[in-house]
């Protein structure tokens, strides 16, 4: 019997918390790039790909709790990209989650050093002897890559790189497309592809949530971009219409919001319909994707 899903973000994300503050400790001998880099990554946050990652080792009836560490390592991942994209080089922004973003209180320099640090400490978790165990290796070392292989030059990295070259250019359908399936779908596919593969799962299953991943990812962005043009700046934690200034290629730029909204919708549909095989222990996966278009922030 499906859950109530509000109840599972909310437990899901205190035990992702208690985690993170286990795998980075506050340290007063860390000085200022550990205050920074903890600063950003507890300044609040949905902790999707970490919950992505847990709910998918789930799904193929294994123990969440067994991933949380590739799913802290997500979530390092996700925030250092935050970081960056806030910085004046970059979207410059001056709010992320409604607090003044990193490089606002630390400076650009430590900003920059504290997602660098944030990214090599995601590296560290994922190959840390201590806490991958008694996991199989081959395991560990396929999730591991498919992780860092999303959060570089062929996903997110490749992404954003593509978005800010496209910026002020004729929309294009295609070229949004590519931007977004390697910016978000990356590293949201592979949360769910890690998860499983970490908890058991076999080929199949591993496949049919990357399947899943790449629909809720591209979705995941459109009701981003969506919010960034009609959303409210206080639930957002940060400034509207950011994306229309900056002659962002979007997809509400494309299609216009209303069909923006249906692509949306017609992806999340498909996405909940592939988790049909997997049964009951999917039902946070099939509730997160409708959660994922209805989200106000």
């Amino acid at each position: 019997m499906a859950g109530d899903l509000t109840a599972y973000l909310k437990s899901q994300r205190e035990l992702v918390d208690e985690a993170l503050d286990r795998f980075l400790p506050s340290d007063e001998a860390g000085g200022q790039i550990l205050k920074a880099m903890r600063y950003s990554l507890f300044a609040g946050g949905k902790r999707l790909r970490p919950i992505l990652c847990l709910a998918a080792a789930q799904a193929v009836g294994g123990d969440p709790q067994r991933v949380m560490y590739c799913a802290c390592a997500l979530e390092m991942i996700h925030t250092y990209s935050l970081i960056h994209d806030d910085l004046p080089g970059m979207d410059d922004d001056d709010f992320r989650r409604g607090v003044p973003t990193n490089h606002k209180v630390f400076g650009e320099g430590l900003a920059i050093l504290a997602g660098d640090g944030l990214l090599t400490q995601a590296m560290v978790l994922l190959t840390d002897p201590g806490v991958i165990g008694d996991l199989e290796p081959w395991r560990a070392l396929t999730a591991a890559h498919l992780v860092m292989r999303a959060a570089g030059r062929e996903g997110m990295v490749g992404g954003q790189a593509a978005d800010l070259l496209a910026e002020r250019q004729e929309p294009d359908l295609a070229t949004v497309q590519f931007i977004h399936a390697l910016k978000t779908g990356a590293l949201i596919s592979a949360s769910l592809e890690a998860g499983a593969l970490l908890a058991g799962g076999d080929p199949e299953q591993v496949t049919l949530l990357s399947r899943y991943g790449r629909r809720v990812g591209l979705a995941f962005q459109i009701a981003d971009d969506l919010l960034n043009l009609t959303g409210d700046a206080a639930a957002l934690g940060k400034a509207i219409g950011s994306d229309e200034a900056r002659g962002k290629m979007t997809y509400p730029a494309v299609q216009g919001p209303a069909q923006a909204r249906e692509t949306g919708q017609r992806l999340v549909d498909e996405a909940a319909r592939l988790l049909e095989p997997l049964g009951e222990p999917a039902w946070p996966l099939r509730a997160l994707a409708a959660y994922i278009m209805a989200r106000t922030h």
